[in-house]
């Protein structure tokens, strides 16, 4: 199991928490609106890999989600998330067990990001889709959060922030092809957001959170595993 997932117990009721404040909410608000631009109705089975405490399984129509930390489990399931415990390292479900995977502001809490996004293919359906949301390094919000960590932020100091870019070009070495993105929060930290949170199409420069829908690639992956669909490429969204 990674080290950030895990060391999100103690402190899962404060994270959670954290949702309930003016500033969470507006961020919270702005990240749902953009994953759900991206998700659309959706279609069969989907599974949140990093669920934490089920805010954005619930909010999305999620029925399942897994996380390494019991405690987090245990507030996803009072919100009717059905759980499991484990790593996105090593899923515990069979291969094309899903219809899509959504995982939200989790990929830089794993230890072994390549071996995490191999195990959201694998459990993918062929036609599934892998729906990433993340904050790019090199934003606003990327910037705080890491001077954040290294001033041994309880939550940022166990994450490893990455440009949209770099996110991008890890996914397609698993296997995937990006087919559309959007961004948003467009407000930088300390300022006051806007009544209504903008998304835009795209991986906008300067976007506090980017949210990256994938499809499995025609091409191999880079663990040798072929895979279905076509390949995007990456600077076409920049």
């Amino acid at each position: 199991m990674g080290e950030g997932l895990t060391g999100f117990g103690p402190i899962a009721e404060a994270y959670d928490r954290w949702y309930e404040t003016p500033e969470g909410k507006d961020i919270f608000n702005a990240e749902l609106k953009c994953l759900r631009s991206l998700r659309g109705q959706g279609h069969g089975q989907w599974l949140e890999v990093g669920v934490g405490t089920g805010r954005f399984a619930r909010s999305l129509g999620i029925a399942k989600g897994i996380d390494p930390s019991p405690r987090m489990l245990e507030i996803a399931a009072s919100r009717g998330i059905g759980t499991y415990e484990g790593s996105a390292e090593n899923l515990p479900f069979l291969e094309s067990s899903f219809d899509g995977v959504l995982m939200a502001l989790t990929l830089c809490f794993v230890a072994n990001a390549e071996q995490a996004l191999k195990e959201c293919r694998r459990v993918l359906r062929p036609d599934g889709r892998f729906l990433l949301g993340t904050v790019p390094a090199d934003s606003p919000w990327g910037r705080e959060y890491i001077e954040k960590a290294s001033k041994n932020h309880p939550v940022y100091a166990l994450a490893h922030f990455r440009t949209a870019a770099k996110t991008v070009e890890l996914a397609q070495n698993a296997g995937f092809a990006l087919i559309l993105a959007a961004s948003t929060i467009f407000w930088k930290p300390g300022e006051e957001p806007r009544p209504q949170p903008r998304v835009e199409k795209g991986i906008v420069s300067e976007a506090g959170f980017v949210g990256l829908l994938f499809e499995k690639s025609s091409r191999k992956s880079s663990s040798g595993n072929d895979s279905e669909g076509e390949v995007g490429h990456p600077n076409q969204w920049f």
